[in-house]
């Protein structure tokens, strides 16, 4: 019900090009960011973090309804970014290392 500013990442596929698609986004202020075409890497952070949340929540869990995925999504998004460590982000988590970056800028 509370789409304003949302933003809706994806690739260039016929789905996403058709025009009453784009009018339901933008009937519920939804903007489409869509990857240049043929470019991979504009889509890869995000496929990445989709391939980790599949393997590492969805498909581990089970769900006894839509509003214990929310509850446990929102829990993924918190251990993501506070807890997680990443080996590209020298051992902290998203969190920690912009945290750090600050200080050290």
């Amino acid at each position: 019900p509370n789409s304003q500013g949302c933003i809706l990442h994806s690739d260039q596929g016929w789905q996403y090009q058709h025009a009453v698609y784009q009018e339901t986004l933008k009937n519920h202020a939804i903007i489409q960011s869509m990857s240049r075409k043929g470019n991979c890497l504009d889509n890869s952070v995000m496929e990445n973090f989709f391939g980790l949340l599949k393997s590492e929540l969805l498909y581990l869990e089970k769900f006894a309804s839509y509003e214990d995925f929310i509850s446990k999504l929102k829990d993924y998004i918190t251990y993501y970014n506070t807890k997680r460590i990443k080996l590209k982000l020298k051992g902290m988590s998203p969190v920690e290392y912009r945290t750090h970056s600050q200080k050290v800028a």
